[in-house]
């Protein structure tokens, strides 16, 4: 039975979430709030008080995180019982949705063992030398069977080039094509940040391209190369981080056809790959001017910082070079444990359960929050939701994190002068408990079904 302590106003001179939480700490030390007693829900409460959910339910996380109160999953909130447990309390900390968690299936002993046996079998000569590029053709070797028959092109193990990861890729390759003093960089209007830092880091423009129903706008694309005079276009054909957006067949014909009038290079990330793909890549389309970039970091663990790119016919020497000068190439040790990995019989399995427990998270997501406009893949560990009008993607993020969860606004993955979008990405976190992550889901749904009407926090 919910409480029969309904506060009608807050004390002024301090912050709203302060004053409540102050308010239920008073009703609990003069005993009109007892041990194991429900309080309101957040937004009938947020209601009565003309506040707003996220100051609610600060007030209310604030509490919990003190011992205060207690958070039961699927139950609501309660006054903590100070004689319930004799032993230490463990707060629970906040939910981390900012990026993608991958849940361990088998993969930390697989890692642990190929390491060791690394140490055991490699030379003395690759231990106490620089890494020689010969030294890592079991790498690239297991990255092609890896990709299996995937519409990359025509390519051999020579034309691969490793990197630490797939960020460390696109700045490789922005330092082998960009020239001149002032370069710039076109990139999707909504689309991975990553893009946008390589570009500024390597002192370069970035001008957004806007996307239509099919993908990106072919016609606005040209106009920009023409307008900017850019060589290179960074993109995501297959899965589009953070919408999860696919470009289209026909629309990836139109783009390569526009490259090939200009002479644009095109860089495909596909570092989020589950497997398959729904079209051909830029770098099937595009065997002189197309970029393939990938990583096993969204299936297998971002610590192994491998990445694979596959330069465009000609270039892999510019690629090199760049490696080269940057770092000297990747370590050995991590080439060879990469190769034992993704070689492994076990490994299948893992990414099978790896998969599993991601598409469990989603389905309870979708379920959740499939009455607002989302968007999600089967495999991949993000949904892209927008935001109801009353909402603003920072005002959002801000109060999911007031009551105990993190996530990315839109305005991580947009231009600074570029068109707000009001949404937000939720990351699919796999290495906490379910019920945990499904508590998290439960508090966004609460500030989505109770957007701010007018009141202030």
């Amino acid at each position: 039975m919910d409480t029969k302590w309904q506060p009608q106003q807050l004390r002024a001179g301090t912050a709203k979430y302060k004053a409540l939480a102050t308010e239920i700490r008073d009703a609990i030390a003069s005993g009109t709030l007892t041990a194991g007693e429900k309080l309101p829900p957040v937004r009938d409460l947020a209601y009565r008080l003309s506040i707003t959910p996220g100051t609610a339910a600060r007030a209310y996380s604030i509490l919990v995180e003190e011992g205060t109160l207690e958070a039961g999953v699927g139950r609501g909130t309660f006054v903590s019982n100070p004689f319930q447990s004799a032993g230490p309390q463990e707060w629970p900390e906040i939910v981390d949705c900012l990026s993608p968690r991958i849940p361990d299936m088998g993969q930390d002993k697989l890692i642990r063992d190929s390491l060791r046996q690394v140490a055991q079998d490699l030379p003395t000569k690759a231990l106490m030398q620089y890494p020689k590029r010969e030294v890592n053709r079991p790498a690239r070797r297991a990255f092609m069977q890896w990709m299996g028959d995937a519409p990359l092109g025509h390519y051999t193990e020579d034309d691969l080039v490793i990197t630490h990861g797939g960020q460390n890729a696109l700045m490789h390759i922005m330092q082998a094509v960009l020239r001149g003093p002032a370069p710039v960089v076109l990139v999707d209007e909504v689309s991975y940040s990553g893009f946008r830092k390589a570009a500024e880091l390597c002192r370069a423009q970035v001008v957004g391209v806007p996307w239509d129903g099919e993908g990106p706008d072919a016609d606005a694309l040209e106009k920009l190369v023409q307008s900017t005079g850019s060589t290179l276009y960074c993109t995501s054909s297959e899965i589009n981080n953070p919408t999860t957006r696919p470009t289209s067949p026909k629309r990836r014909r139109e783009i390569a056809a526009v490259a090939l009038r200009h002479g644009l290079h095109v860089v495909d990330d596909d570092c989020y790959y589950t497997g398959s793909h729904s079209a051909e890549t830029y770098r099937a389309l595009l065997p002189d001017l197309g970029w393939y970039v990938g990583s096993p970091s969204k299936l297998v663990s971002p610590a192994l910082r491998v990445g694979f790119t596959l330069p465009p016919r000609g270039w892999v020497g510019q690629m090199l070079q760049s490696v080269q000068l940057s770092h000297f190439g990747v370590s050995s040790i991590l080439t060879e444990a990469f190769a034992r990995v993704m070689t492994d019989e076990n490994l299948p399995r893992i990414i099978a359960n790896v998969q599993g427990r991601i598409n469990a998270d989603l389905r309870f997501v979708v379920k959740q929050l499939g009455g607002y406009p989302i968007r999600w893949r089967s495999h991949v560990p993000l949904v892209w939701v927008e935001l109801p009008v009353a909402w603003r993607a920072p005002a959002f993020t801000q109060a999911a994190k007031a009551a105990g969860v993190e996530l990315k606004s839109a305005d991580e993955f947009t231009l600074r002068d570029g068109r707000a979008v009001h949404a937000v990405r939720i990351a699919i976190n796999g290495q906490i408990d379910q019920a945990r992550f499904q508590q998290a889901v439960m508090v966004l749904r609460d500030l989505l079904d109770n957007p701010p009407r007018g009141f202030t926090t």
